[in-house]
């Protein structure tokens, strides 16, 4: 007698020895709160609406809004301010303005020597290389911006960056954009072009410059440079920036807290 076949489980189902997907209801709150800064709901400096409210239109206790809120806080994507509310985090306020610049004077507080003078060498339109194009999640060819800028601290240059940007959500940035803004580059890029940067990866290691490098460093091809890499990302980890960065170290010291 012929055994009738089984049917196969529903598709949604998790396989055998797999633990089912799941979310707690907090973080689900945080991933529906990130959509809309996201989407441009909040804009970076607006104030977001109150836990009572965000708990009436999510349906949730406010104690689940409240968490997830915290957690956006702790990513620095929030800043609750006691008795005004919760804000959207944005680069131009000061303290934000230092949480992606790590290179500090050695006998100075940040900002005590005044801000950086900003010489924009370049910025010009080109096609991604294979790297440029990886480290964005592009493909190679693609259309980006370079820009290079030299950094000057009391008069003396201190660091040299060259940095990539995706063409598409910058359009229409040029030399003289970069060269007119007085604030730090994040900020510009929130106000301007909507893109706000949430966090960075980067990576460290000792270089010798070449000849160019040097002679805009006002240093000798022999200096060892601390060489900075760093992918900046957007909402949802989308990567919106390359920077490579040669520093000066002999009176500044690149700093990380550890936590």
């Amino acid at each position: 007698m012929a055994t009738a076949a089984r049917p196969n489980p529903p598709p949604d189902l998790p396989a055998a020895g797999q633990a089912p997907a799941f979310s707690p209801l907090y973080q689900q709150i945080k991933g529906l709160i990130l959509q809309s800064l996201q989407q441009g709901e909040w804009k970076p400096g607006e104030v977001i609406p109150s836990e009572i409210d965000l708990a009436a239109r999510y349906r949730v206790s406010q104690g689940t809004v409240r968490k997830a809120i915290d957690e956006l806080a702790a990513d620095n994507l929030l800043v609750r301010r006691q008795g005004r509310g919760t804000f959207v985090a944005t680069h131009a306020e000061q303290h934000v303005q230092y949480r992606f610049l790590r290179l500090l004077p050695d006998h100075s507080t940040p900002g005590e020597e005044g801000p950086a003078q900003r010489d924009v060498v370049e910025c010009r339109r080109q096609r991604a290389s294979a790297d440029v194009a990886r480290a964005l999640g592009l493909r190679a060819g693609d259309p980006v911006l370079q820009a290079r800028r030299l950094l000057r601290f009391a008069g003396v240059p201190t660091i040299l960056e060259d940095l990539w940007l995706p063409a598409g959500p910058f359009k229409g940035l040029t030399a003289e954009r970069l060269s007119d803004y007085h604030g730090p580059m994040y900020a510009l890029f929130e106000a301007e072009f909507g893109v706000r940067m949430v966090r960075a990866d980067e990576k460290l290691r000792a270089v010798l410059p070449d000849e160019p490098q040097a002679a805009l460093l006002a240093v000798t091809p022999a200096t060892p440079l601390l060489s900075v890499e760093r992918i900046a990302y957007t909402y949802n980890d989308v990567p919106m920036e390359l920077r490579r960065g040669l520093y000066r170290t002999d009176t500044h010291h690149y700093r990380n807290r550890l936590s």
